[in-house]
């Protein structure tokens, strides 16, 4: 297939009369579905060993649910800040901010009408003989779910043969504020349309230590070693493997929702470091993810109960999917240690992440 291409596949609208637009991107022998709901990406096809194309993303079959009570948060930006910030509440520039509790006393991924569930504007979409791309914005006013400051963002995705997505975020701040964006996107290499779970896919991340939780999944500050602990995952292993040890991180989130810290770019200076590598033996396609985060949320799709239903009738079950959240560390306000997300006005946060879909050998 020669070129790429972008379709606006139409508009789907709610019982409350809102339109969601649809569009398509394709390059070369991927294509990948995105809404304006959210800037989710409702479906990604890329080829196996034999060439057969399967979606390999958890979506909504009826896309209304995209702006609903749903908290997958499937294939969606989250933010003004990703993941949890204990109690929902934090300490800047000599004020304490009160934000949405919707994660029993605490805030998960922007409150409880977060980015996932606000319609963006399209203000770039484009398709040449290398990519295909297009561009969302939205600006998040003062206040919104507690935050300070006006913040105007920007998000891109751009879809390149032989089966590249490069996502990329942008956003400016009237006032000092915090920001921690992230895609909330489930994968499943085996074919996410088809029921099964993602327990044989094997996982590499380059990651030394990672963020143990409490009981309410919010970090400790410390920063444990992998090494001897079911979170060891420098060498390839089966996520399923170690996934019911007897072991109190495991138990407090169900099997894995931690954050994982990524070492250092090499050479130093070089944009993107290797976060990790994901393999679906019996399909043959393998995700690599390089990102310009310092973290990576590992979350095994423990809270997956089979209500959320995909293309097809498919009832998404636990671990049905998993995702690969890069991301600053969670909580940070709250840990000095931890790499700030503070966004002050007159900087520019810019972040990068790109996932690359191969074959295995």
């Amino acid at each position: 297939m020669a070129g790429c291409e972008f379709t606006h596949m139409g508009t789907v609208t709610t019982d409350a009369g809102q339109g969601i637009e649809r569009f398509r991107l394709r390059a070369g022998a991927c294509a990948m579905e995105v809404i304006d709901a959210g800037c989710a990406i409702t479906r990604l096809s890329v080829p196996d060993r034999s060439g057969a194309q399967h979606n390999v993303v958890l979506g909504y079959a009826d896309l209304r649910e995209y702006l609903g009570a749903r908290r997958e948060y499937f294939g969606a930006i989250v933010g003004r800040v990703a993941n949890r910030i204990a109690h929902g509440q934090f300490d800047l520039a000599g004020r304490r901010h009160s934000l949405a509790r919707n994660d029993g006393p605490h805030h998960l991924h922007g409150g409880r009408i977060g980015f996932d569930r606000r319609t963006w504007g399209v203000v770039e979409a484009a398709a040449d003989e290398a990519t295909a791309r297009i561009v969302f914005e939205r600006r998040s006013d003062d206040g919104e779910e507690g935050y300070p400051g006006t913040l105007d963002v920007r998000v891109s995705y751009t879809l390149a043969a032989p089966g590249e997505l490069r996502l990329e975020y942008h956003a400016t701040t009237t006032s000092t504020t915090l920001v921690n964006l992230t895609n909330h996107t489930y994968f499943n290499l085996g074919g996410a349309d088809d029921g099964g779970d993602v327990l044989r896919h094997e996982l590499q991340i380059e990651a030394d230590a990672f963020c143990p939780v409490d009981a309410g999944l919010i970090p400790t500050g410390e920063l444990r070693p992998v090494q001897g602990t079911p979170f060891e995952f420098r060498r390839s292993a089966p996520i399923g493997d170690r996934l019911g040890a007897a072991h109190g991180q495991l138990e407090h989130a169900g099997g894995y929702d931690h954050c994982f810290v990524l070492r250092p770019a090499t050479p130093a200076g070089t944009e993107l470091r290797p976060a990790c590598v994901l393999d679906e033996p019996r399909s043959g396609r393998r995700l690599r993810v390089w990102t310009d985060r310092p973290g990576m949320q590992f979350y095994s799709g423990n809270f997956l109960d089979g209500t959320a239903v995909g293309p097809g009738g498919v009832r998404y079950r636990r671990h049905a999917g998993l995702c690969l959240e890069t991301q600053a560390f969670p909580d940070a306000p709250h840990h000095p240690a931890f790499p700030s997300i503070v966004l002050e006005p007159g900087q520019q946060y810019r972040a990068v992440t790109v996932w690359r879909f191969e074959v295995l050998p």
